[in-house]
């Protein structure tokens, strides 16, 4: 297709929307002390949400001690980690925290076999976003049928993904068992000199995140380890979600100029380029919700076809898994590689994905063609709309529990 010039409204829209979230837009200074600033706001995003996991962790062993597994027995059938990954991100709209939390579980105790459905789960649950994104184009029915495709083929991807690598991990644990063997070096827990420059990263995380980890075990401490671990499991949580917010904010004020750039000068050029470039973009703001913000108005345009963008929101599935590895390096000693393997299934999942769907040619096809069928329903009648939010991210997880508790 022939590459053209995206649209100013489209460009103006994305700047206005970073602006108005800046974080620190308050300040009353701009140029290069308003960077440095917003930079050191950045690491102090990073720092809360190093101690949010840690915290997660530390109440979660409280609450479960040695019976994490006993604990978590209703969700051995992974169907209800699946549903509880989608229903959780569903409502959170960011995969990034339903991540980060269940990394923060894992190092508390949580079985990594439990935890995998709700990291596939999570993937979907985020795809809610560019959908709700789309709503706003509801006004235009050309650019809403353009809009709303483009923003369902995230969807539609997911979706084949999870009926792709879900049965495969159910039956073989492939992606399990291979973050399981790159996780020692990665947490520092393994040998050799790439193991040991990551032990010294998480022995600086240890350093800076267990002063304020201590304190809040130390307070919550009265309240027994039960109680005490919920609390500090729940400001943990609380941490989470603020830091992922408040560093994609001003990540996005930062970087909402270098991330177009990256967009548009990869426009018309291969998938391999499109997902690279999703992927950087989603990892430079720390948001897949931008690229989405970036992509649907110029599908919407009409400027670019769906499956011209189609690679840049595969790409920022990949890029919004770096949250979770930055997360498990709070964890430490064996947990820390428990954690790591979390982090690192979700990564391989979405790039193994992302090869094998785009990879084949009639794979690669199949999202655009269903998001297009999908948006032309949509257009007709704005019921499909809520038919499909509601099916797919509420209530097939729910059937799907349903139906295979039913069967065993």
């Amino acid at each position: 297709m022939r590459r053209q010039s995206p649209s100013p409204d489209n460009v103006r829209a994305v700047e206005d929307d970073a602006e108005h979230k800046d974080p620190l837009g308050f300040l009353p200074f701009t140029g290069t002390a308003k960077q440095v600033a917003n930079w050191v706001a950045v690491l102090l995003g990073v720092w809360i949400l190093l101690n949010g996991v840690g915290m997660i962790g530390d109440g979660f062993k409280g609450i479960a001690g040695d019976r994490a597994q006993e604990l978590f027995s209703f969700a051995e059938n992974p169907f209800v980690g699946l549903a509880i990954g989608i229903v959780a991100t569903a409502i959170i709209q960011s995969s990034s925290t339903t991540t980060s939390i269940v990394v923060g579980m894992i190092a508390g105790g949580l079985p990594l076999n439990i935890a995998i459905p709700m990291l596939f789960g999570a993937n979907v649950g985020t795809s809610v976003t560019s959908t709700l994104v789309a709503l706003g184009l509801a006004g235009n029915k050309k650019q809403f049928q353009r809009g709303f495709s483009m923003a369902t083929v995230h969807d539609f991807f997911n979706l084949i993904a999870i009926l792709i690598f879900f049965p495969l991990e159910i039956f073989t644990g492939f992606l399990g068992k291979t973050a399981t063997a790159i996780s020692p070096s990665l947490s520092g827990q393994g040998d050799g000199v790439v193991s040991g420059i990551f032990e010294a990263i998480g022995d600086f995380i240890d350093l800076i995140t267990e002063p304020l980890v201590g304190l809040a075990g130390t307070l919550a401490a009265p309240l027994g380890d039960v109680w005490g671990g919920v609390a500090l499991a729940v400001v943990g949580i609380v941490l989470i979600l603020f830091s992922i917010q408040f560093i994609g904010n001003i990540l996005t004020a930062l970087l909402v100029g270098k991330a177009q750039e990256i967009l548009y000068a990869a426009l018309g050029k291969n998938a391999f380029v499109g997902v690279l470039s999703g992927a950087t973009i989603t990892t430079l703001v720390q948001s897949s919700s931008t690229t989405t913000a970036l992509t649907v108005p110029l599908a919407a345009s009409g400027k670019f076809e769906v499956r011209t963008l189609f690679p840049f929101v595969v790409g920022a599935n990949i890029g919004t898994t770096v949250t979770g590895l930055i997360a498990a390096f709070s964890a430490s000693g064996a947990e820390a590689e428990a954690a790591m393997a979390g982090a690192l299934v979700h990564t391989l999942f979405n790039t193994f994905a992302a090869i094998l769907i785009l990879g084949i040619p009639f794979m690669r096809k199949l999202p655009p063609l269903c998001s297009d069928w999908l948006a032309e329903l949509a257009t007709k009648n704005k019921l499909y709309v809520v038919a499909w939010i509601g099916g797919i991210f509420f209530i097939l997880p729910i059937l799907a529990v349903v139906i295979s508790n039913a069967l065993t």
